[in-house]
């Protein structure tokens, strides 16, 4: 099935949702659930089709395209056709790198675009964002080196490099993103998940939390000063105000063991103190294991670790 209807298509035009969206949604599937033994084929069926690859291209360039909805929450079929591109586009660049897969055709996008749709958040619905946070999210842990990939104008910021200016040689090591680039994205996720606690979205939360870790550990192997200063920035301590001073007040929520544990890990001692390890300590002792979420346990579980 995944032969036909990766045919299909690359046969089709954005403008065609009904049948594209349950497509996508089909190959997005197949790529997580085919089992290993059969998973590099899969990925290698989907990006030999360079009329299926052209398509999701078309349909990513959409997302630009699209005027703000006049609800947030309200999610449009080509809106959702963009979530289902942008979380084809994620899996097929994670999948790539993970086998190698040689490439027949490359998607090019904006980086400026990829981040303005973060920091302007207010212009798509959350589901959206959710998948552009995700593609963000694996382009960042792939250090932006995969071939499928192509970022326009980092040719223009590498050239731009090769003149360095007394302070920026490290900045050059950030490429293709630029240092004002870091901070308004960090503070934008950090504003989205003080956002989230008033909507209570799960998904987005998640996102969030995932790309900010991503983020930190991104600028770690290119600048440990600055990932250091972007881990200990003040803000992140009335992040947690907000979050653990929400509707839900337990220390065991998977956004705030998550937290916790990036601030352990990069050692902000101005963020989290040894009194609050213990509070999780014993709050976590005094909890039926067994009966905390999933998302949950796995956040406790890494926090502990981390300690």
């Amino acid at each position: 099935l995944l032969f036909p209807v990766s045919n299909l298509c690359g046969k089709c035009r954005p403008r065609d949702t009904d049948l594209l969206q349950p497509s996508l949604n089909f190959l997005y599937w197949s790529l997580h659930q085919t089992p290993p033994c059969s998973q590099q084929r899969a990925v290698a069926v989907l990006l030999s089709n360079v009329s299926l690859l052209e398509l999701l291209q078309e349909v990513l360039d959409c997302t630009w395209l699209r005027s703000p909805p006049s609800e947030a929450a309200c999610l449009s079929p080509e809106d959702a056709l963009l979530c289902s591109g942008w979380l084809l586009a994620a899996s097929l660049l994670l999948y790539q790198h993970h086998y190698n897969t040689e490439v027949h055709q490359t998607l090019s996008l904006d980086l400026t675009e990829v981040l303005n749709a973060v920091i302007f958040r207010n212009e798509k619905p959350v589901l959206l964002l959710v998948s552009i946070v995700q593609f963000l999210k694996t382009v960042l842990r792939q250090n932006f080196s995969s071939s499928l990939l192509l970022i326009i104008g980092q040719q223009t910021a590498q050239g731009a490099a090769q003149q360095p200016q007394p302070s920026s040689l490290q900045d050059a090591a950030l490429q293709p993103l630029a240092r004002q680039q870091i901070f308004l994205l960090a503070a934008s996720l950090q504003n989205l998940l003080v956002h989230i606690q008033l909507q209570k979205d799960f998904l987005l939360s998640q996102a969030v939390v995932a790309c900010l870790e991503t983020l930190v550990e991104y600028l770690y192997v290119k600048n440990q000063d600055l990932a250091l200063h972007v881990a200990s920035q003040p803000w992140h301590r009335f992040l947690l105000f907000t979050l653990l001073n929400g509707g839900q007040k337990s220390l065991l929520q998977p956004e705030v063991l998550r937290l916790m544990t990036l601030f352990l890990r990069y050692k902000s001692s101005n963020i989290i103190s040894h009194k609050e390890i213990s509070q999780i300590i014993q709050e976590a002792a005094e909890t039926n294991l067994a009966e905390l979420p999933e998302a949950t346990s796995c956040a406790l579980h890494l926090f502990l670790c981390q300690v």
